[in-house]
């Protein structure tokens, strides 16, 4: 079953049953037969585990039967050292990490067309405007788009289609080497 189809019902029936000690796939047979549904043992343990209720320690068996004695422990393996632990310095070069800020790196300055943007939104666009997006940076902000009649052949205005063609721009790396070193990039 996928996790949407929990009702809150189940949840709190999976969650009293667990209080109780039952195992997940006696869980599951008592929802099943409780609410008509076809959960899994699976299903159970992964809701469980979504609730935080699933921990690594195992409800004592609810069978009224005599159990088997434990078995004695193994002996612990001997413990191999890899070659990453052998070496003095921590860093493993099979794996390259990136590295940490530990110095401000200056942002590339920023460029702008010299347009009051419209304003749309998605559905007010209509077949001839510029469709240069605004927003939508932070969760929950909206998306608007530039509004303002577009160049032909583009899906931008005229100062729009230059911001993203102006080829003195581009041709200047926007990210410098300090930046491209701290990213682990160089």
């Amino acid at each position: 079953m996928d996790m949407m189809n929990w009702l809150p019902e189940h949840s709190a029936a999976l969650q009293d049953l667990r209080a109780r000690g039952l195992s997940y796939s006696e869980i599951a047979d008592t929802i099943n037969a409780t609410f008509s549904t076809a959960y899994t043992r699976n299903a159970a343990l992964s809701r469980a585990q979504r609730m935080g209720l699933a921990g690594l320690d195992r409800p004592e068996p609810s069978l009224s039967g005599r159990l088997d004695p434990p078995k004695p422990a193994l002996p612990e393996p001997a413990r191999i050292e890899s070659p990453c632990e052998r070496r003095a310095e921590p860093k493993c070069d099979l794996l390259r990490w990136p590295k940490s800020f530990t110095e401000t790196v200056e942002m590339p300055q920023l460029r702008c067309a010299a347009v009051a943007p419209r304003h749309l939104s998605l559905f007010d666009l209509k077949r001839g405007d510029c469709r240069y997006p605004y927003g939508g940076d932070v969760d929950g902000e909206a998306m608007t788009f530039c509004g303002h009649p577009r160049q032909p052949g583009s899906s931008y205005c005229t100062p729009h289609f230059h911001l993203s063609r102006d080829s003195e721009a581009s041709a200047r790396p926007v990210l410098n080497d300090a930046w491209l070193q701290t990213v682990g990039a160089i």
